[in-house]
């Protein structure tokens, strides 16, 4: 996958610094990867808890709806962290899913959007040009840069 295409502020992201395919047997270890490479780029704990929640919910997505694997990079600037999630699966109906708070007597799910875009300064949910395949990109500030996460 060509990151170019996503430019925060304009910029293209330099050196990836995880890119890595999971699947369900994965998880645990692509979490463990993550955090391991946020506390090394001077990650807070908040920002961390959130790249954690966040690529779960995302990864998750990627395997019960994409098709059962997919593929996650993580990349930087200054204390900007970037969550990205691609899958090969038959494409996301709605990209704007998750706008609004999931009606909470259902129990099929329908959360983990919404929880993204509540931990996230911003959440792109682009569809495959031939309408297979997501890519979700999660832009996770540092609150203590202060830089604000997204509403709540």
């Amino acid at each position: 996958m060509d990151t170019s295409a996503w430019r925060p502020g304009g910029a293209a992201p330099g050196a990836v610094d995880v890119d890595q395919t999971f699947d369900v047997d994965g998880l645990y270890g692509l979490r463990a990867t993550l955090a391991a490479h946020a506390s090394r780029l001077g990650a807070d704990d908040e920002q961390i808890e959130h790249l954690l929640l966040v690529a779960s919910e995302l990864a998750t997505n990627a395997i019960i709806h994409g098709g059962g694997t997919g593929q996650l990079r993580l990349w930087h600037h200054d204390t900007v962290l970037y969550c990205q999630v691609t899958d090969q699966g038959p494409g996301i109906l709605d990209p704007a899913g998750g706008s609004t708070m999931p009606d909470p007597t259902r129990s099929e799910g329908g959360r983990g959007l919404w929880i993204c875009r509540n931990l996230t300064a911003e959440l792109s949910v682009d569809v495959g040009p031939d309408g297979r395949g997501t890519t979700v990109t999660a832009t996770l500030p540092s609150r203590a840069t202060g830089h604000g996460h997204g509403s709540r």
